[in-house]
């Protein structure tokens, strides 16, 4: 392990969360002139997902940042003109398209794996890369078909070929098409100037350690290395020439690291009331947000129904530059159901009200119905906040 310098500075506990709410873009004025690419390029990765209750999770996430921004207009900013590509990141994520040489480390181990090869058809790969190559982008069902049974893990060989050319690099996902990647060949998608695996892995850990350190503000080792799943002897071996800075922060009683420029500025300016996706990078990681909010966040989706607590997509709240409770929404026509809310106190039933009517509106529903509140006696301060901003 590099041996590192002392730290020079030392955080409070809430200094530390406001370096983490501006990095993150909630403390301050956002940049609407840069929009959701823009969210896209200073978070470094937006986590994709199946799940869509209010709207996909890629689409909360520059919502929760920018305000109302059209959908249509958030799907053009992350597919027109190759502005970004999808890749193996802290988990299937879009990332910024200058992005691509830096992951060469991880498509490097991905075709370093010659038993996956045991698993594919023969011929299948090939025939895949030739199809693409003669008619794509084309989704894997365009390709002959993503599954073998109904059964939604059971790809079919074109799949599982087609899912393996993307790990290599040799193919991209352009787009999302109604859920379904469209993929095409890389030489194609990817610009020249970035169409390379040149970089050696200790500069591409480098690289995404100081933008995990630049998107986190300040974090520790665990932190930085969940951003982009990297190994934590990954990051030991970089991190001492990434440019973050060694930082103690009150409370956290293991060494953090800190993007020197955030550490110029006081961290100041109005906080974002919202909601808040599950797959927020603001909430990757639960140790983390533990630590920083005192909150505890789990995604209960895959949890039995009979088990959960919060329910099924717990979407957190945050205001005033706090977690201040829970909405676990549903939409019936024109009607934004909050089917379980959880308040931390009376004092948080404003914020969570109007983070619900601003939601409502943005996915076009006029009502807002709250159906359980985990704490009965805050049901009437929640109900009359809502009358209140929906008359």
């Amino acid at each position: 392990m590099t041996t590192l310098p002392p730290p020079a500075t030392e955080l409070s506990a809430d200094e530390a969360r406001r370096l983490a709410l501006r990095a993150q873009g909630f403390l301050g004025a956002p940049d609407r002139r840069a929009g959701v690419r823009g969210v896209l390029r200073h978070l470094g990765a937006v986590q994709l997902d199946t799940i869509s209750v209010l709207a996909r999770s890629h689409e909360l996430i520059p919502y929760a940042r920018l305000g109302a921004v059209g959908r249509r207009t958030v799907e053009d900013a992350y597919w027109k003109d190759t502005h970004a590509f999808e890749y193996w990141s802290h988990a299937a994520c879009i990332l910024p398209i200058e992005e691509w040489p830096h992951f060469a480390f991880r498509r490097r181990a991905y075709r370093n794996r010659p038993h996956w090869n045991h698993h594919l058809p023969d011929g299948d790969y090939d025939r895949v890369v030739k199809q693409l190559r003669a008619e794509g982008p084309l989704t894997a069902t365009d390709l002959g078909g993503a599954k073998r049974t109904s059964e939604w893990w059971d790809w079919s060989g074109t799949k599982v070929a087609v899912e393996r050319a993307l790990m290599y690099g040799e193919v991209v996902c352009v787009e999302r098409r109604g859920w379904k990647r469209v993929y095409d060949l890389a030489e194609r998608a990817v610009p020249a100037a970035l169409l390379h695996d040149d970089l050696d892995d200790t500069e591409c850990l480098r690289r995404l350690v100081r933008l995990a350190g630049q998107s986190l503000g300040v974090g520790t080792r665990a932190d930085i290395a969940d951003y982009h799943r990297l190994k934590a002897e990954q990051v030991d071996a970089v991190i001492a020439d990434s440019g973050l800075v060694p930082v103690t922060v009150q409370g956290w009683g293991r060494p953090a690291w800190a993007d020197p420029a955030a550490l110029e500025t006081t961290p100041r300016g109005r906080h974002r009331t919202t909601l808040l996706s599950p797959f927020d990078s603001l909430v990757w990681e639960r140790a983390r947000t533990e630590r920083i909010f005192g909150f505890t966040h789990r995604l209960e989706a895959y949890v039995p129904k009979q088990k959960r607590v919060h329910g099924y997509f717990a979407m957190p709240v945050l205001a005033g530059g706090r977690l201040v409770g829970r909405v676990d929404p549903a939409r019936e026509g024109r009607t934004l159901v909050a089917r379980q809310v959880t308040l931390d106190g009376p004092k948080a039933a404003p914020a969570v009200a109007q983070a619900l009517v601003e939601a409502a509106s943005w996915v076009d529903c006029t009502d807002v119905r709250v159906e359980r509140v985990d704490a009965p006696d805050l049901r009437r301060p929640l109900t009359a906040e809502l009358t209140r901003l929906l008359a």
